[in-house]
């Protein structure tokens, strides 16, 4: 054991070697000296189990694969096969070449973010996003925080603290990561009044339950589930009237943000901002990052009067857009003003693919990869809290397992230079072109291949 401790060399030896040279002058000699004395002592370790020590090559190749890994960034591109077109956990909606270029035009160098040009005095980082916003909502007034959740929360600490506000026991929904609209409601200071029941709740539960200290009545889309059967709901357009009439506020949370109408392209109808202003809804809710396909924001549209008021909130402060998230959801809110999303917004491009386009990628991925794969018939989901349960027919690379795990060759693509993530069904490796951009077809081939060579 003795002589297989002496057998590692010292920290200094190794530093001073050739191999590591380039690692050092590329990463920095602190962050390689740390990466040899980690190297050093996992080795000790295993030789203290009983293990060989394998010095030379082998040990300069582990230290630098430890130095470069120690730098590299944890978030990543990903290859989504998986058919999901928003999919929560890979970052939801990707964004358009142009939203890329404004955020990138104003993160690498100074901005007018809250300075007026003309004026050459202090401006508003709210007013670059409002006009577009109203533009394409039809509010009167409009802003944009970062995310729905804290959208929610700031009209609710601003306008209702410390008063009721009624909402449907059926819409108390719990969104991604175990966030429930009732905690997120708790703590504005606002009380809930619950109205109805899971399944059904009507016009007069609301109107029985507006009393002297509602300050608002609200509704919450079921964006990411669905209630079927004997069920009952209250439309925004029914809620906005009878707030109206009893001197309290119409809220209104859709959540996914749908812009423009899903039905031409087989899907079901998703309640829009523009029909709940319409309807006289005071404030509308939505993200920024599902279906309206733009960076992550939670934007507040509805009446100049009350918008002013959560400008000027403290809490706005404290939830506000940076300048590339405002620079990005400027330029997505652009292509709904041009008329070009389902052109150049990624999530309408897959969602309105169509099924000829993705049978032939199917086809030469198939043809390109051999190994038994072939193409199957399947669904693509919308998924990320939109149009639940609502499915487009697909074509679907399939590969069979044939006597390895699809488990270990789906971790195997996991852990690829450009990770792949697809979805598993009956032992069968399934990738949906549908959420592949057609430039990640060469990269998705070539992961492939190697997860399969290795397998």
């Amino acid at each position: 054991m003795t002589s297989s401790f002496e057998s590692l060399p010292s920290v200094d030896r190794l530093l001073l070697s050739e191999e590591l040279g380039s690692a050092i002058a590329e990463l920095g000699r602190a962050t390689v000296k740390q990466a040899v004395r980690d190297e050093l002592e996992a080795r000790r370790k295993q030789i203290v189990k009983g293990g060989d020590n394998t010095a030379g090559a082998a040990l300069l190749e582990a230290v630098q694969h430890r130095a470069y890994a120690s730098v590299a960034p944890s978030l990543k591109q990903v290859i989504n096969a998986t058919g999901v077109i928003i999919h929560t956990n890979l970052g939801r909606a990707p964004l358009s070449d142009a939203t890329i270029e404004a955020m990138a035009d104003v993160g690498r160098s100074y901005s007018n973010l809250e300075f007026d040009l003309e004026l050459g005095a202090r401006g508003s980082r709210y007013d670059h996003l409002e006009h577009l916003l109203v533009r394409v909502t039809g509010a009167e007034a409009a802003m944009a925080v970062n995310n729905n959740a804290a959208a929610l929360l700031l009209a609710l600490s601003a306008l209702c603290q410390g008063r009721e506000v009624v909402i449907s026991r059926g819409q108390l929904i719990e969104i991604g990561g175990g966030f429930r609209v009732p905690d997120v409601m708790a703590q504005s200071g606002a009380h809930l009044v619950e109205v109805g029941t899971t399944n059904r709740t009507r016009l007069a539960d609301y109107s029985a339950a507006i009393g002297e200290n509602t300050a608002a009545v609200m509704r919450v889309h079921e964006s990411n589930f669905r209630v079927v059967g004997f069920t009952e709901s209250v439309s925004i357009d029914e809620l906005a009237p009878l707030a109206q009439e009893r001197g309290v506020l119409s809220m209104d949370d859709l959540g996914s943000g749908c812009l423009i109408d899903p039905r031409p392209y087989g899907l079901t109808a998703e309640p829009m901002p523009q029909a709940s202003l319409r309807a006289c809804a005071d404030l509308v809710f939505f993200s920024g990052d599902k279906l309206l396909g733009g960076p992550q924001a939670g934007i507040i549209a509805g009446r100049k009067d009350l918008i002013a008021i959560l400008r000027r909130h403290p809490l706005a402060r404290a939830l506000r857009l940076d300048k590339t998230s405002i620079a990005g959801l400027n330029a997505t809110l652009l292509h709904y003003v041009k008329g070009e999303v389902t052109r150049e917004v990624p999530v309408w491009r897959m969602i309105s693919m169509p099924i000829e386009e993705i049978d032939q990628r199917a086809a030469r991925w198939a043809a390109e990869i051999g190994a038994g794969s072939h193409v199957v018939d399947g669904v693509s989901m919308v998924g990320g809290g939109s149009l639940p349960g609502e499915s487009l027919p697909t074509r679907l690379l399939s590969i069979p397992a044939s006597g390895r795990s699809a488990d270990d060759l789906a971790h195997a693509l996991h852990a690829g230079r450009t990770p792949v993530v697809g979805r598993i069904d009956h032992d069968e490796l399934l990738f949906d072109p549908r959420t592949v951009d057609s430039s990640e077809d060469e990269a998705l081939i070539e992961a492939l291949r190697t997860a399969l060579s290795h397998a």
